[in-house]
């Protein structure tokens, strides 16, 4: 066999740039694994070495993936059990407040710092990384993991262009025409609604800059030793919040609305979802190949248990699917008794396989960013039941684009299900439209994943990628709302006036002598 082959495949080895990455996703919930994991796998096909700080650890990892375990996180939920439990959204119709949000992160955060794994991984002297990748959940402190490693940042944001994350890379977002992610409203807004998105941005603002500056405080003093430990001097946070290299966002204007972006904020939704859809298991295979009136898919997510509705609930659930003709697979953890022969439970769900197949008609969902962006990746109309976060607003923006309808979580549930599942089998524009959606999703220039590794690389080639810093970072609030020109107006209309009450006065003043005198004369 000639040795040509094997030679071009060594050089071209020897071509390839390989950098030493940091990813860090340590939340502990399904749906952020899949998008830390969609990074890693993207990143370690370009023929990266990645070191991951994750809770779900992958059992067989490749030789150039490296986990750092944190499993520990999952105390989070058994502290917090009512958080996610569909049972308690039916008791109370109250989302989650942004002060208890970050109160939540920052505990997540905490036991991120606090693992004895993290601490072994910050303290090696051998670790050294040309980038560091993290997850931006409502708070800024994996910008620290940049000052102990003496590397550029990239965030992940998981959700739509939110304004408290676009603060770190240019300027918040205007209010009057940006929804706020725990907002249900989407522009054009009334006049109330625009007043609520500006309290929001304000009271989001107000918590972040005072209640939230405590317990930054706190973990920058924990992690000051690991910096200290390296070498390194303890940065002004203030200063190293605002210092990130570039914010990959889980986003598209397939899915949201065209906002204005800064240059270093770039749209990869969807890179999540893996080029070659993996093969059904057989029985589901035949199940839905089989389904003559087409198949209707049927998650509440990763994280909400469908056991966790009232029974009257799933109860009538069953009953309405077995009124249908299509075939209906509802992703539950366990089986009902009772159900009919179109009815099948999946305790796990391949969903963007399910999704793929031709005959998938119809998706209900709680409308978490993933299922929105797989419903418009494979081109799918959708039901949408939100339950919390920001899956009010991504359903919103759904049936304002035209493929979704929302049914609200409550008592009353299977029935408007009853008349959303008519509406939506019977009235061809759904599909129409998320079609419509699905091509401009796919139209770009190149693929999401494709696009993520390029940026990653890019920061690295150019040192940080200062030339993508908004000048907006370097200009303090007082000059961009120009409260300095109003400051200087204000004195000039001020000293004005006084000059010219003074002169009047002197003059009115000086008017009375000349007036007294020529009485006294006369």
């Amino acid at each position: 066999m000639s040795p040509l082959p094997w030679l071009l495949v060594i050089l071209a080895a020897c071509c390839v740039e390989s950098y030493k990455v940091l990813v860090v996703f340590p939340f502990p919930g399904k749906s952020h694994a899949i998008l830390g994991d969609g990074v890693v796998r993207l990143l370690l096909k370009a023929g990266h070495e990645v070191t991951y700080i994750t809770p779900i650890l992958n059992k067989k990892p490749p030789p150039n993936l490296h986990q750092i375990d944190v499993t520990d996180n999952y105390q989070m939920f058994v502290n917090n059990k009512d958080m996610i439990n569909i049972a308690q959204f039916f008791k109370v119709k109250q989302q989650m407040t942004i002060k208890s949000l970050f109160d939540f992160m920052f505990q997540m955060h905490k036991m991120t710092f606090n693992n004895p794994n993290v601490q072994r991984l910050c303290k090696d002297p051998k670790q050294h990384f040309d980038v560091i990748i993290g997850e931006w959940m409502f708070n800024d402190l994996y910008s620290l993991f940049s000052t102990i490693f003496q590397a550029p940042f990239i965030w992940v944001s998981t959700v739509d262009p939110h304004w408290m994350a676009l603060q770190l890379i240019d300027q918040s977002t205007n209010p009057a025409y940006t929804a706020d992610i725990q907002s249900n409203s989407i522009p054009p807004f009334t006049f109330y609604e625009r007043v609520q998105q500006l309290v929001y941005q304000i009271v989001g603002y107000g918590l972040k800059k005072f209640y939230a500056a405590k317990y930054e405080q706190e973990i920058i003093e924990l992690v000051k030793p690991l910096i200290q430990y390296r070498g390194h001097e303890v940065p002004d946070f203030e200063e190293l919040r605002y210092n990130s290299s570039l914010m990959l966002g889980n986003s598209h204007v397939s899915m949201g609305s065209a906002m204005a972006l800064p240059q270093n904020y770039k749209p990869i939704a969807g890179y999540h979802i893996e080029t070659d859809i993996k093969p059904l298991p057989e029985d589901l295979q035949k199940l839905m190949d089989n389904a003559k009136h087409g198949v209707i898919y049927f998650s509440m997510g990763s994280n909400l248990k469908s056991r966790d509705f009232p029974d009257e609930v799933k109860m009538g659930l069953v009953r309405l699917f077995g009124e249908l003709k299509q075939t209906v697979l509802w992703k539950f953890e366990e089986v009902l008794p009772g159900a009919p022969s179109n009815l099948k439970f999946l305790q796990w769900a391949p969903q963007a396989s399910i999704l793929a197949h031709p005959n998938c008609i119809l998706f209900i969902t709680h409308g978490g960013l993933l299922s929105t962006t797989e419903t418009v990746h494979f081109g799918k109309p959708i039901i949408g039941i939100p339950v919390f976060a920001d899956q009010f607003i991504n359903v919103e923006r759904a049936v304002k684009n035209g493929f979704a309808t929302k049914v609200d979580l409550d008592f009353n549930m299977v029935e408007d299900l009853r008349v959303a599942i008519t509406e939506m089998i019977n009235n061809p524009s759904f599909t129409k439209r998320v079609k419509e959606l699905s091509f401009i999703y796919h139209h770009r220039p190149v693929s999401p994943g494709a696009e993520l590794v390029h940026w990653v690389e890019h920061v690295v080639k150019t040192q940080g990628a200062p030339h993508l810093r908004s000048p907006a970072l370097d200009v303090p609030f007082y000059q961009k709302t120009y409260l300095d020109l109003a400051a200087v107006l204000l004195a000039t209309i001020y000293v004005v006036f006084a000059t010219l009450k003074f002169i009047c006065k002197r003059f009115l003043c000086s008017r009375g002598k000349i007036s007294s005198k020529n009485k006294k004369n006369n």
